[in-house]
């Protein structure tokens, strides 16, 4: 019995083995990502890249999935259990940021990682491929990576759920640069992304301005509407917005105008009421204006559904891995970029390097993620892995993003996902038990019904933002 153990750990550790002597090749990647920085739906070069990869190592890469162009799904083996791993490589609007150690932005550069996404997606395919070449010594089992864009706007992987990419799939692992060490234990909260626009009558805003309709009026009207509703909505609910289209010049009046809104609340059920109220706000600002409104929902996406039994397996693989092993190099220039931010924290090493081997309660925090909505119909669990302890959407996480530290935390979490798949594929107790506590929660055949209803992916929307 014990020859037979150590020749299990010695199979399952050939993947450990893969990522540690593959770390040139994914630092190279991830900092190629890193300068490609390229926003969500656009991301042609990004997925070029880390689809390019998985094919050079026999998996085959269906493209364009979800009629999304830079989506796609990476599949190699064969047969059940059929396991998932989630990609993302989308940047983030106002947060160019060379790897330097003070904030920098690129010249003619608008966007930068700075939710790490540059390490998100090649992590993932990481250990995709450390997970083929176990499958590859004779192993049976699937296992697909989906390149998941524009995480950050729309929300893709909302569609590819809706259009059954996920049937079929027993379990999904993913992870995300953090300030910590752990097993995620928020389940996130839904949010709904919406647009309105205003339409009303042109006119010179000196010479005849009764003869318009304002449809900035109308906007600025309904943000104020909605600011008074702040203490009546719901208690947990959250928004935010900006005015996406204010018009063209002061002195003709705007004939159309644009609010794009995020709406957010732990509970999907308040937050479709809080969106009733809100178009009914819109509605009344376009009454009083003289205008007309139109309400495109763009995006929603569900809380993140925690699976506990699979989370607790990741947990005992993370802390067989452990922290981000920084040295002098990396701990220097961290300190310096701490200097240059003013951060507090930076210096608080002990969080790269030590794991939360701990549960706490499931918390819905501010955030909102359409990973979300692949956990509503697939068991799924998250791990974080320290990159950077100022916090994320920041040119810290940037900066840090670009280097050898964001190496480290993307091989330590591709060998999570990895030790995790593993144990999935040999110990057919544990899938039973991870899909036993999912259809508890969910039912055996659970019902999905996308936030978005059955619009096409707003793929011409954030082109037309950039």
């Amino acid at each position: 019995m014990k020859l037979l153990l150590l020749a299990l750990l010695a199979v399952n550790m050939g993947g450990i083995k893969y990522l540690d002597s593959s770390f040139n090749v994914y630092d190279r990647m991830q900092k190629t990502v890193h300068e490609y920085a390229e926003p969500g739906f656009l991301e042609y070069k990004s997925s070029a890249l880390l689809a390019s990869h998985l094919e050079e190592n026999g998996f085959s890469v269906e493209w364009g999935v979800a009629e999304i162009p830079t989506a796609f799904i990476a599949s190699y083996g064969s047969g059940k259990p059929v396991i998932g791993i989630l990609a993302e490589y989308d940047a983030l609007p106002g947060l160019s940021q060379d790897t330097t150690a003070f904030n920098s932005p690129l010249a003619g550069k608008e966007y930068g990682h700075g939710c790490g996404h540059n390490l998100l997606g090649t992590g993932a395919v990481a250990s995709a491929v450390a997970i083929s070449k176990w499958l590859a010594e004779g192993h049976a089992g699937t296992v697909k990576l989906f390149g998941c864009p524009a995480e950050e706007n729309a929300g893709a992987k909302a569609f590819m759920v809706r259009d059954g990419y996920f049937d079929g799939v027993d379990c999904v692992l993913a992870w995300h640069p953090s300030s910590v060490n752990m097993i995620q234990r928020n389940s996130a909260i839904a949010r709904i992304g919406v647009v309105f626009t205003f339409k009303g009558k042109p006119a010179h805003s000196a010479g005849a301005p009764h003869l318009g309709r304002s449809a900035l009026d109308a906007v600025e009207a309904f943000d104020y509407m909605m600011n008074l509703n702040r203490e009546h909505f719901p208690p947990e609910t959250k928004f935010h917005y900006v005015i996406s289209n204010g018009g063209e010049a002061p002195n003709v009046v705007p004939a159309e105008a644009q609010a794009y809104y995020f709406l957010r609340h732990p509970s999907v059920k308040t937050l479709k009421e809080v969106l009733e109220w809100t178009k009914k706000a819109a509605e009344g600002a376009a009454l009083g204006t003289g205008t007309t409104v139109e309400c495109d929902v763009l995006s929603g996406n569900y809380p993140i559904l925690i699976n506990e039994h699979l989370s607790r397996m990741a947990l005992k693989n993370l802390i067989k891995v452990g922290g981000v092993k920084l040295d002098d190099r990396e701990k220097a220039f961290v300190d310096e970029v701490k200097r240059n931010s003013g951060s507090t924290s930076m210096g608080n090493f002990s969080k790269f390097e030590t794991v939360r081997d701990y549960f706490g309660p499931i918390i819905a925090t501010g955030g909102s993620d359409d990973v979300g909505d692949v956990s509503q119909v697939v068991p799924l669990f998250k791990v974080n892995t320290t990159v950077n302890v100022a916090g994320a959407h920041t040119w810290q996480m940037a900066t840090l993003a670009g280097t050898t530290i964001g190496t480290k935390a993307l091989i330590n979490a591709a060998k999570v996902m990895y030790l995790t798949a593993v144990d999935l594929y040999t110990k057919p107790k544990e899938l039973k038990a991870v899909r036993d506590e999912f259809e508890s929660v969910r039912g055996a055949n659970p019902h999905y019904e996308p936030l978005m209803g059955d619009r096409k992916p707003p793929i011409d929307f954030y082109t037309n933002q950039k």
